[in-house]
């Protein structure tokens, strides 16, 4: 398949399941579905083994098993909540991701999984277990048209997904690593400490923006860049530091005729946490370059809601590193 046919099939897919999931009579339908229109596996009833057989102080049944890429698959009805324990039959309360890793240490280690996907029809939440204790990533059905890649690991022995979050992840960090550059060149001193730190919370700031209109977190799709495309070059370094001001303001302590005087920058939603808090950093004139880097490569060009948050904190923290960036390691 390529990946437009790919993506038709994802979305097909999940246009074909949403608001569906009886967790007893469709999830084998599910699966076997998911595998052979999406993933294109032609002999998926030899591919994957539903309600394999596990022995405890009775007999359980995993819900699915692929034993050629060591995935188990623990699968509930559409609506449960996958962080919630679930009563089982001897009293204990178990979370559907405990619930498996007890089928797991009922196996012999050579069938031990790599991979756990626990799924409500919904979600699908996959935990590697070469990571005790991390956390799991999280992918929405909805989503599946544009994340597909995401689940390869279902069918690829060689964890292609895993390259491909990787590669995404490593040029998320060359974009911020040239604005990084280009942002100092603009400072006086750009080895000081207080200039280094106005640096590196002004380009966390940007990926935040950069990653939020990718990812819905706000209003639409782009939002960022339209806002910021709106000013010409020597008037974005005034536009980005209102924005960061809005960004930081509640609704409710906005100037009441915002709306009226710039509804573009009064769509903005409220981010709390304290990103945007106005503390003294220093925010340095916008050149061309810079103009050109953040509108096309950083926001046009790329789509930042790929990324793995934790590849990319990797890369993230290498790149703003004043002794790594020295030293090459970008």
């Amino acid at each position: 398949m390529t990946d437009t046919e790919q993506k038709a099939a994802a979305k097909k897919f999940a246009e074909r399941w949403k608001g569906k999931g009886y967790e007893k009579g469709e999830s084998q339908k599910f699966w076997l579905s998911l595998l052979r229109d999406v993933y294109g596996v032609e002999e998926v009833d030899n591919f994957i083994i539903f309600e394999d057989q596990v022995h405890l102080d009775h007999t359980s049944f995993i819900d699915g098993m692929i034993p050629a890429t060591k995935v188990m698959i623990e699968q509930k009805g559409l609506g449960k909540d996958l962080n919630k324990p679930i009563k089982q039959s001897d009293g204990t309360l178990l979370t559907p991701f405990q619930q498996a890793k007890r089928y797991i240490v009922e196996h012999p280690v050579s069938q031990h999984p790599r991979w756990v996907v626990t799924c409500n029809f919904a979600e699908f939440r996959v935990y590697d277990m070469d990571k005790p204790g991390g956390d799991p990533e999280i992918i929405l059905l909805e989503n599946l048209p544009q994340e597909y890649y995401r689940l390869q690991f279902l069918v690829d022995t060689g964890n292609d997904h895993l390259k491909r979050e990787m590669e995404v992840s490593i040029t998320a960090g060359e974009i911020v690593g040239l604005l990084y550059d280009a942002f100092a060149k603009q400072y006086d001193d750009p080895t000081s400490q207080h200039i280094l730190h106005s640096l590196n919370v002004l380009c966390v700031r940007l990926v935040f923006c950069l990653y939020s209109e990718n990812a819905g977190i706000f209003g639409h799709y782009g939002m960022f860049r339209d806002y910021m495309a709106a000013f010409e070059t020597r008037k974005m370094r005034k536009a980005l530091i209102e924005l960061f001001q809005i960004l930081d303001t509640p609704p409710e302590k906005r100037d009441p005729y915002l709306a009226d005087d710039n509804p573009q920058l009064a769509a903005f939603p409220y981010v709390n946490g304290g990103l945007f808090s106005n503390e003294n950093i220093e925010i340095p004139s916008f050149t061309d370059e810079i103009r050109d880097l953040l509108l096309e490569k950083a926001s046009s060009g790329f789509n930042w809601s790929e990324i793995s948050p934790t590849i990319f904190g990797a890369v993230f923290e290498s790149t703003l590193n004043p002794e790594t960036r020295r030293s090459g390691g970008i």
